[in-house]
């Protein structure tokens, strides 16, 4: 569901550095790169690891279920868990929480919906990921199954774009290192299929910018789940959206330099255009997609006239991709 207006939410517990992370920080501020140590809280130690699981258990995973589709200019974490960064450097094992998490959920403390949405994130799709980088090997790092190969736009390193929904996404990954999956698939994933940039490229954007990013996780999840580059052999369908769908799960469309309602007008949020070019485009295959038909329907739908000028404005998008 989409955020209520005026939803509180419980700020993830944070961590002074101690010594040797001051340490760490000050090395790493040396360093040649993008983003900054200042304002670094993660945990660093296993006690404080758990003590992160704890404080979502307790604060915001009663909501996780209802929520974690949505997106919020205004907060990073919403009712998340932020955990990844933890579990994939071992700082926590999987298996513990999956149990404390159900034992919640037989207490009557939290809802079946939030407890199978954590669980399936950390016994199902963790674990279906693992295998599937294992299974699929170094060849999936070359499977590009719409043939995109449109370099990644400058301001992907930036957050440099009129675009609200990408600057806030991505200007949040340069401050903290993180955004939740949603953010991850349905905006920057969604745009880089719907622009046809090249995957490799998405790929190592992903790899340089998130704090739990290792090669086994973020490989299949890139290529795989996030743009559908292997052709279903993780997911079953591209994770693609118009406008309306960003519009319904956050606030990020207020206020943007674009209009999320037009589609072929100077001034209509690139989303627009961009989705219905690319059901065109590859629409000989999509149509075959049980899950896409709802969409390729809407295709059918089309004039020729409508056709042209979506075809027509999404050319001039990805003509002048570096000043969205």
């Amino acid at each position: 569901n989409p955020l209520p207006k005026g939803t509180r939410i419980p700020p993830p517990v944070s961590f002074a550095p101690d010594a040797i992370t001051e340490q760490v920080m000050r090395e790493v501020a040396a360093m040649p790169g993008l983003g900054s140590v200042d304002g670094f809280d993660l945990a660093v130690t296993a006690e404080n690891a758990h003590e992160a699981f704890e404080d979502f258990a307790r604060h915001r995973l009663p909501l996780f279920g209802p929520y974690e589709d949505a997106m919020a200019e205004h907060d990073d974490v919403l009712f998340h868990s932020k955990l990844s960064p933890y579990l994939n450097l071992g700082l926590l094992e999987p298996l513990p929480l999956v149990t404390a998490t159900e034992r919640l959920y037989r207490e009557g403390k939290v809802p079946l919906s939030s407890a199978e949405g954590f669980i399936r994130q950390v016994l199902g799709w963790r674990e279906y990921i693992w295998w599937q980088y294992w299974r699929l090997g170094e060849r999936l790092q070359t499977m590009n199954h719409f043939e995109a190969h449109r370099p990644l736009p400058t301001w992907f390193w930036t957050g440099d774009t009129r675009m609200r929904c990408l600057r806030t996404v991505i200007e949040r990954t340069l401050r903290t290192g993180w955004n939740h999956h949603i953010e991850r698939l349905m905006i920057v994933s969604s745009f880089s299929v719907l622009a046809g940039l090249a995957p490799v490229e998405v790929n190592r954007w992903f790899m340089s910018l998130f704090v739990d990013a290792y090669e086994w996780v973020m490989v299949p999840n890139v290529f795989g789940m996030g743009l559908h580059a292997d052709g279903g052999l993780t997911a079953t369908k591209p994770y693609v959206s118009a406008g309306a769908y960003i519009k319904r799960m956050s606030d990020f469309c207020k206020g943007c330099a674009y209009d999320v309602k037009a589609r072929d007008t100077e001034n209509a949020c690139p989303f627009n255009a961009l989705f219905w070019d690319f059901l065109m485009r590859h629409e000989s295959t999509l149509a075959r997609n049980t899950r896409m038909q709802p969409m390729m329907r809407g295709v059918a739908r089309f004039t020729p006239e409508q056709a042209r000028a979506t075809r027509e404005r999404a050319a001039t998008l990805l003509e002048n991709i570096e000043r969205l």
